[in-house]
């Protein structure tokens, strides 16, 4: 028998030290949820989250290994046996197993006391440690789906719907998708040309008719589609939203037609098609006439929130993955994590997280602020520039982060059944493109600012936060120096159109590191300075904050990577 070779026993040893359960393996969750939910609400949570944690390293995670491993992708079943019309998608068993796993921990029940949002927020940050994995996208359209019908339905729809999405039965539940793309708009959703015509002989009942071009969760039981009421005005304004189900009867399609699944870079184990609408039933959510504002404030908001959240657990697994492989691995006669390249490069990953964990809690803290009815105007104001700005930043340090962690591993980290980084990789760039490209979330902004002045609401916000971390040293003191040399340009481009379309995304992005430094400056004020989150926070503004910073520059540069990586993995 060959002599099995060391690098493949520090291998294995690398492969048995992975975590098995994920929230037990990120510490720094439980601080951050006391810091934003509350010591009472991050408490009653915890047995919750452990339970998941568990399940999603010993469930989750392997059935999505198989679900990718054997390229088992979902697969579009027309018809039966006989020729009559399904529009089934087919599965591998192992997506069912993971989708027990994922509903069964109650992140979509309904009639829980405690900041739900907050829940949400925890156990969805935990399933994207396996990245989309097949049941993300479907958890966050079904969380838009009961908060468009909480918040905007019927009576009627809501008593005949609502149980069966708040349902923790994977078998029996009732999952949803949102169909809002058409292949002549793409994010131009005002150039939408699908129709909706009354039908006279069903209560409240219209007939949706038309093509939709990128439709994810194609196997969904409920569709939310926005549609053109015949005689309804042109652009975004004449759009209602309405709720399809998939089978009226149960057995036959509900008017529409699956033209093919679409063959996509990531979030490979979810089907996602193009679908063709030809007098399906449903009903609106809400009146005809505030259509979009549902589709964007129930449904985009809703995905663009926890995209980051999603964004930010695809950056922990990544740290976690590379991490790992640095202290196991040995090059040149020690672990690989000892060379200070290396260390610089996890311990960026490790700030870049737990910046993308904080103001990504900020933002679930100010959305159960406005469901609680508790929100003023300067914190309805932030969560609408942040809803959609944190969306673009954390989504773009996702890709950057799984990015690092491959090459940590080197070429190792191309390989698919190595580790789960290319998965992860390939997911967030995804997930960059999910409700809104880069641009479009920008522009969007820049208008609000322009019309709302939203970015006051923001710094009033971001202000106040700050005075209430306390003194909190140099780090503080950068932070309201970037924040003077940022106001004015910010304020340029808002009262000059042409110079802000070409200078505000810069200008946004800059203005989300203010926010999520101060939002680990609280943190951090929270845990005590001489935590590894103090060491984390100087490391986030001394490289985002400091113009022209240059580690070689920074006499405490190797110190705060060397502090930002001791302890525990959190």
């Amino acid at each position: 028998m060959t002599e099995e070779q060391p690098g493949r026993g520090d291998l294995g040893a690398w492969w048995d030290s992975r975590p098995t359960n994920y929230y037990e393996a990120t510490p720094n969750l439980a601080r951050v949820l006391r810091r934003w939910a509350g010591e009472t609400a991050a408490e009653k949570m915890e047995p919750t989250l452990r339970e998941f944690g568990a399940a999603v390293a010993t469930v989750v995670e392997p059935a999505v290994v198989t679900l990718e491993g054997h390229r088992e992708l979902p697969a579009h079943i027309r018809d039966d046996g006989i020729g009559r019309p399904l529009e089934a998608i087919e599965f591998h068993p192992a997506y069912d197993v993971a989708g027990r796993a994922v509903w069964s921990s109650g992140m979509l029940a309904g009639g829980q006391e405690g900041p739900r949002p907050f829940e949400l927020t925890a156990l969805f940050y935990l399933l994207t440690h396996v990245g989309e994995g097949g049941h993300a996208c479907p958890v966050v359209c079904t969380a838009g789906a009961i908060r468009a019908l909480e918040h905007r339905g019927s009576q009627k729809l809501r008593d005949r719907f609502l149980p069966g999405l708040h349902e923790r039965d994977y078998d029996s539940c009732l999952r949803a998708s949102q169909f809002l793309t058409e292949v002549q708009g793409g994010s131009d959703v005002g150039a939408n040309a699908t129709r909706a015509t009354p039908d006279p002989d069903i209560a409240d009942g219209w007939r949706i008719t038309g093509e939709k071009w990128f439709c994810s969760v194609a196997d969904a039981d409920l569709f939310v589609v926005t549609a053109r009421p015949i005689g309804a005005s042109n652009g975004t304004r004449g759009l209602g939203c309405f709720l399809v189900p998939r089978s009226v009867d149960g057995t036959t399609p509900n008017g529409f037609r699956i033209r093919r699944l679409k063959n996509k870079l990531g979030t490979r184990a979810m089907a996602s098609a193009e679908i063709d609408f030809d007098g399906a039933l449903g009903w609106p959510i809400g009146p005809i006439a505030e259509g979009f504002h549902v589709a964007v404030e129930e449904l985009l908001n809703t995905s663009r929130w926890l995209n980051a959240v999603g964004s930010t657990g695809i950056m922990r697994r990544a740290f976690l993955e590379a991490t790992s492989f640095a202290r196991h691995r040995l090059a040149f006669g020690q672990p690989v994590g000892s060379f200070p390249l290396v260390r610089e490069q996890l311990a960026l990953m490790k700030a870049e997280e737990q910046a993308a964990l904080a103001s990504t809690m900020a933002l679930t803290g100010m959305l159960t602020q406005l469901d609680e009815g508790q929100a003023d105007e300067t914190v309805a104001g932030a969560f609408r520039f942040l809803v959609n700005a944190n969306k673009y930043v954390t989504s773009v340090c996702a890709t950057d982060a799984a990015r690092r962690g491959i090459e940590v591993l080197g070429g190792n980290g191309t390989i698919e059944d190595f580790s789960p980084l290319p998965r992860l990789y390939r997911d967030a760039i995804v997930f960059e493109s999910w409700e809104g490209t880069h641009n479009v979330l920008c522009a969007q902004v820049l208008r609000d600012c322009m019309r709302f002045g939203i970015h006051d609401h923001l710094l009033s916000w971001l202000r106040a936060e700050l005075a209430g971390a306390g003194e909190v040293g140099a780090d503080e003191q950068v932070l309201s120096v970037a924040l003077e040399s940022l106001e004015p340009r910010l304020r340029r481009s808002i009262t000059d159109p042409s110079h802000g379309a070409a200078h505000f995304r810069r200008q946004l992005e800059q203005l989300v590191r203010a926010v999520q430094a101060t939002c680990l400056l609280t943190e951090t004020a929270a845990e005590g300075a001489g935590s590894a989150k103090a060491a984390v926070t100087s490391l986030f503004v001394r490289r985002h904050l400091v113009p022209g910073h240059l580690p070689d520059d920074d006499p405490e540069w190797s110190r705060l990577v060397d502090e930002a990586l001791a302890g525990d993995a959190g």
